[in-house]
Parts: C-alpha cells; sequence; structure tokens
C-alpha cells in the first residue's frame, strides 16, 4: 500500500554523513496533515483519501469549502490533494498526521510544478540539435521541418519554441535522509521540483520499493 503526505519546500542545504560524505538534501516542511474526506468504491467508484494542509485566510474562503472542512472539524486548507493506494482502514476523517509516516533510508516519489522558464526555443525546451555553425548554413537554431507538404498544415505534437517550466513533474526514487519529527521537517536527498515555498506531494515509491 502506498503512504503519502503534503508538503511545502523550504529550499536546499547540505549534510555530512558520519563517513565524512557530503550530501545535498531538500528541505520540505510536510504536515502536519488533515484527511478531509474518505472515497470508497461504493460511492465514488475508487478508494482514495482526501488530505488538506497549511490553513487558508478565512477571507480567502468560499461557502462550500469551509463547509467541506467543518466535516472533518478541520479548517479550509491551501493544498488539497487525493492520495490513491492507501491503506483505508488506517484513516478517519478529521485524523492528523505528520512527517514521522516516513522513515530515514525510505524510498520516495516526489511531484511538484516545475519552475517557469518563460518562453524558450525548440533547442532549450525540447533538447533538439542544431544546424551547422558555417556560415553558409543560415540554419542555425530554428526548429527544423514542419512536416508533409501535402498536409498543408503544421500537424498536432511538432515540436516547436513556446512557453517552457510550470508544469507537473514528478521525480522518482528519492532517498529520505533525515526526517524531523518536532519540527516537520523530511530531508530529501538531491533536488525536488519547483521553486521555495512551492507545495509538494511526497509518496513512497513507485518502482524503488
Amino acid at each position: 500500500m502506498t503512504k503519502g503526505i503534503l508538503g511545502k519546500k523550504i529550499g536546499m542545504t547540505q549534510l555530512f554523513t558520519p563517513e565524512g560524505i557530503v550530501l545535498p538534501v531538500t528541505v520540505v516542511e510536510a504536515g502536519p496533515c488533515v484527511v478531509l474526506q474518505k472515497k470508497e468504491v461504493a460511492t465514488d467508484g475508487y478508494e482514495a483519501i482526501q488530505v488538506g494542509f497549511a490553513d487558508k485566510k478565512e477571507s480567502r474562503t468560499n461557502k462550500p469549502e469551509k463547509g467541506h472542512a467543518a466535516k472533518a472539524n478541520a479548517t479550509p486548507k491551501r493544498f488539497v490533494r487525493e492520495l490513491r493506494n492507501v491503506d483505508l482502514s488506517q484513516y478517519e476523517v478529521g485524523q492528523e498526521f505528520k512527517a514521522d509516516i516516513f522513515n530515514t533510508g525510505e524510498t520516495v516519489d516526489v511531484t511538484g510544478t516545475s519552475k517557469g522558464k518563460g518562453f524558450a526555443g525548440s533547442i532549450k525546451r525540447h533538447g533538439q540539435s542544431r544546424g551547422p555553425m558555417a556560415h553558409g548554413s543560415r540554419y542555425h537554431r530554428r526548429p527544423g521541418s514542419m512536416g508533409s507538404i501535402a498536409a498543408n498544415r503544421v500537424l498536432k505534437g511538432k515540436k516547436l519554441p513556446g512557453r517552457m517550466g510550470g508544469e507537473r513533474v514528478t521525480v522518482q526514487n528519492l532517498e529520505v535522509v533525515s526526517v524531523d519529527v518536532e519540527r516537520n521537517l523530511i530531508l530529501i536527498k538531491g533536488a525536488v521540483p519547483g521553486a521555495k515555498n512551492s507545495f509538494v506531494t511526497i509518496k513512497s515509491a513507485v518502482k524503488g520499493n
């Protein structure tokens, strides 16, 4: 069964192992999270729990959000996500859980929204090769053939320049280096998607475990 938690990316730092090896780590403030709703096959067609993290200002909350949170005796949350493939018997509506659901050494997948990089060409955005850089080439960093002449249009899916980043990205098989239960911090080896103070979802790894 999967387990997961929502959190906020604080930033990056480094740790030294007892052997003196330096590890780059990302600090994530994970939890406390509240179970807002349980979804079951009989009523919803699938099994999941809906989890909320980080209190929302009352001035930014509408009535449906307030009513939904009130059923779980909680305040409305800024970041709400569903976690599937969980053991529903271990969760109750209104239950709170913290960073200690993960242990040092576990492998996790982290999902977040990548940093926006603005308008980018096809070389940076899609990793395409450039043309020859000799003077006579006159074709250096352009996107290449637009496809068949017979179609008389650009076919769907053609890799072209456009806005890069700002997408949902999952990095798999990252190691949990340390868990600070008192401050609700999880230290994860390596980088995770997103800017500082952006929200992320941490789940037990699909492949790594």
